[in-house]
C-alpha cells in the first residue's frame, strides 16, 4: 500500500509540473503582451467611466494616472491563474499521498521538505492573488517552483520511509510547517526584489534619455511599488521565522537535552534571522529603501539558499538526517 501511494505521489508531481509549465507559458505570454486583446470601444468607455467615478477625483493627486492595462483583456494572465490553481491542487495531492505512503507528515527529508515547500510557495501566491493583483509575478513564482520540483525529483529524491527517532515529535509539525510558510513568503519577496532592481535600472536609463531593454517591464509596477510589496511580505514572514528559531530551540532541548549546540543548521537559521532583522531595522529606522534595501533582502534570501542547498547536504551535524537519502 505504501509503495503504491508513493508511486501515485510521484505521478502527481509529474502531472503538476506539466500544468505548471502551461501556467508559466501563459504568464510569459501575458508579460510579452501577446496574451492581451483590446476591449471593444463601448466596453472600454464604460470601464474608463467606472474607473473615473471610483477614483473620486484622485487624478489631481496622481492616483488616477492612466493604467497601462486599461482597455485590455488579460486572457493569458487569466489562463495562468487558473492553471496555477489546478497545478497547486495536483501538487497538494502529491504531498498528501507522499505523507500517507509513510504514515506521517511529509517533510522528514530533503526531498519531502522541498516538495512541500514548493507547494506552500504556490499556495501563498494563490491566496495573495485573492486580495491583490500580483499576476505580473506569475512567471517569477511558477518558474522557480517548476525548477525546484525538477531538482527535487532528479537530485533529492528519497524513498518513502519512517522517521529517525529525533524527528518523531509533534514539534516536527509545528517547527517545519511554520518554517515552510515563512520561506515561501521570502521566495515571493525575493522575486519582487529582483524585479525591483531591474525596474530601477530601466527607470534611471529612461530618465537619462537612454534606451532601456526589456519592454515587458513596462507592464509591471514601478520599482517603488515592487520594493514596498517585498517589504510587506518580509514584514509578515520575519515573525514566522523568529518563531521557527524559538521552536527549533525548544525541540532541540526535548530531543538532545540542550537549547543550542552550534549545529550548522542552527547557526544558519540564526544567520538568516539576523540578516532579515538588519533589513527591517535599516528600512524602518535608517531610511533604507530602493537598491540598498533590495540588496540586503537578497542577501537574506541567499542565506536561505545556503541553508537549504549547502548546509543540509554538505555539513555534518545533528540535522544530517535532513540530507539526501
Amino acid at each position: 500500500m505504501g509503495e503504491s501511494l508513493a508511486a501515485t505521489s510521484n505521478l502527481l508531481v509529474y502531472s503538476s509540473m506539466t500544468v505548471y509549465a502551461v501556467a508559466l507559458v501563459a504568464f510569459a505570454l501575458d508579460l510579452s503582451g501577446r496574451g492581451r486583446t483590446a476591449v471593444a470601444p463601448a466596453r472600454q468607455e464604460a470601464l474608463v467611466g467606472a474607473g473615473a467615478r471610483a477614483a473620486g477625483g484622485a487624478a489631481s493627486t496622481g492616483a488616477g494616472a492612466e493604467d497601462p492595462d486599461a482597455g485590455v483583456r488579460r486572457r493569458a494572465a487569466a489562463v495562468g491563474v487558473t492553471t496555477t490553481w489546478l497545478a497547486m491542487g495536483l501538487h497538494g495531492a502529491a504531498v498528501v499521498t507522499r505523507g500517507l505512503s509513510a504514515g506521517r507528515v511529509p517533510w522528514g527529508n530533503m526531498y519531502e521538505f522541498t516538495l512541500t515547500g514548493a507547494f506552500v510557495v504556490t499556495a501563498v501566491y494563490c491566496v495573495v492573488l485573492l486580495r491583490r493583483d500580483l499576476r505580473y509575478l506569475g512567471v517569477f513564482v511558477v518558474g522557480p517552483v517548476l525548477l525546484t520540483l525538477g531538482i527535487a525529483l532528479s537530485v533529492l529524491y528519497t524513498e518513502s520511509a519512517q522517521l529517525v527517532p529525533a524527528l518523531q515529535s509533534y514539534w516536527l509539525v509545528i517547527h517545519v510547517s511554520v518554517a515552510t510558510v515563512s520561506s515561501a513568503l521570502f521566495v515571493i519577496a525575493f522575486s519582487a526584489n529582483v524585479l525591483q532592481l531591474v525596474q530601477d535600472r530601466r527607470e534611471h536609463a529612461l530618465a537619462a534619455g537612454r534606451p532601456a531593454r526589456g519592454r515587458f517591464m513596462d507592464r509591471l509596477p514601478g520599482s517603488v511599488e515592487l520594493e514596498r510589496a517585498s517589504y510587506r511580505l518580509i514584514a509578515v514572514s520575519f515573525p514566522l521565522w523568529s518563531f521557527t528559531l524559538v521552536a527549533g530551540a525548544i525541540w532541540a532541548e526535548r530531543a538532545w537535552g540542550r537549547y543550542w549546540g552550534w549545529d550548522p543548521k542552527e547557526v544558519w537559521t540564526f544567520v538568516i534571522w539576523v540578516v532579515y532583522a538588519a533589513y527591517l531595522h535599516a528600512r524602518a529606522t535608517r531610511g533604507w529603501d530602493g537598491r540598498r534595501a533590495a540588496y540586503l533582502a537578497i542577501a537574506g534570501f541567499a542565506c536561505i539558499l545556503v541553508n537549504w542547498g549547502v548546509v543540509n547536504v554538505f555539513f555534518p551535524g545533528n540535522h544530517s538526517y535532513a540530507g539526501i537519502g
